[in-house]
């Protein structure tokens, strides 16, 4: 079967931001849907939860938010193009480069959905998920594709390296912005208008029940699908009212204390 999906290509952004910052690594990484070039748009802003450990330096969570792009318009061929790479490039770094702080450790890597180097880039993802990396694992991972140290240490390239390995592979991860903004559903959403956006709804049950159409989903004002199989998927559990809920409010967690990187959860 052809896969009929617009080309693709990953944008991930890591260490930004400092304790103190207004702004975190998840807002960069949505605010960069205003810098694309014509024709590209973007599907979705992916947040990668990566190792908490103390020989790993992070702000607040350690994550890595990672844009997922796709050409929209235009006469492209199949594949991102080596000039439209070299654009998108170009604008994440001057997007980096306007929006880190002093003091943080950024790293960006772009990756289409295509490169060659995503098997080593899913396999290096998947070990800082679980355990202590280095700059030159990611720098090995990420050979034959764009990765660059923005400041500081240039921890961040860990992380982003790692970030675009997770989102490509498919499986683990939360969308924190979506090509309809998830800031904009209403709460309560019908299973059938999520399903109208392309965003799954899973029971979570023990029996696993098919969620009807006309199905409410409460989510508390906090949509955040999980990326499995490499779309969007809202897990929900029955809310005893005859709906749903959707699983993992947002709750209020304290930052652990930590060195720099990373972002508050999105």
């Amino acid at each position: 079967m052809t896969d009929a999906r617009p080309p693709r290509v990953y944008v991930a952004f890591d260490d930004t931001d400092t304790i103190d910052a207004d702004r975190g690594t998840g807002k960069v990484g949505r605010w960069f849907a205003d810098e694309l070039p014509p024709g590209w748009s973007m599907w979705g802003v992916v947040r990668q939860q990566l190792l908490v450990h103390p020989d790993v330096p992070y702000t607040s969570h350690n994550s890595a938010a990672v844009c997922v792009l796709e050409r929209t318009s235009g006469t492209g061929g199949a594949y991102a193009s080596a000039v439209e790479l070299d654009d998108i490039v170009a604008r994440a770094a001057a997007h980096l480069q306007r929006h880190w702080m002093e003091g943080s450790d950024p790293g960006l890597c772009v990756a289409a959905a295509e490169s060659a180097a995503l098997p080593a880039l899913i396999a290096f993802g998947r070990r800082a998920a679980i355990e202590v990396v280095t700059q030159a694992d990611a720098r090995l991972a990420a050979a034959g594709t764009h990765l660059s140290g923005h400041g500081g240490t240039e921890d961040g390239i860990i992380g982003a390296a790692a970030g675009v390995g997770l989102t490509a592979h498919g499986w683990s991860g939360r969308l924190i912005d979506y090509r309809t903004p998830l800031r904009d559903l209403p709460d309560p959403i019908a299973v059938g208008e999520l399903e109208a956006l392309d965003i799954s709804v899973l029971a979570v049950d023990r029996d696993g029940p098919v969620p009807a159409p006309l199905d409410m989903v409460r989510h508390d004002d906090w949509l955040r699908p999980r990326l499995w199989a490499g779309v969007p998927v809202v897990p929900v559990q029955r809310d005893g009212a005859g709906g749903w809920q959707a699983v993992g409010p947002r709750t209020i967690e304290a930052a652990p204390p930590a060195a720099s990187g990373g972002a508050p959860p999105g």
